[in-house]
């Protein structure tokens, strides 16, 4: 048996270095999409709760949302 089985080169070990770092990074972003992700459904879980009468509340908009010619422009 070769006893430079585990004799790793320069070479080796950076691409071993590199691809860890890429995993942690890649595991990094998972857990950022997981905890995205559980915050969008704690949300969403909690509008579940509300009365029905919130959700048709008025555009707080409304006044943006007036056509031009409303507010005593012509258009022409």
């Amino acid at each position: 048996m070769s006893d430079n089985y585990f004799d790793e080169g320069r070479k080796a070990a950076l691409a071993y270095w590199g691809l860890g770092q890429m995993l942690k990074g890649a595991g990094f972003a998972a857990a950022f999409v997981i905890a995205t992700g559980l915050v969008l459904t704690a949300i969403w879980a909690f509008g579940l709760l509300l009365p029905e009468q919130s959700k048709q509340a008025p555009s707080p908009y409304g006044a943006l949302e007036q056509p031009i010619a409303a507010k005593g422009h012509d258009l022409a």
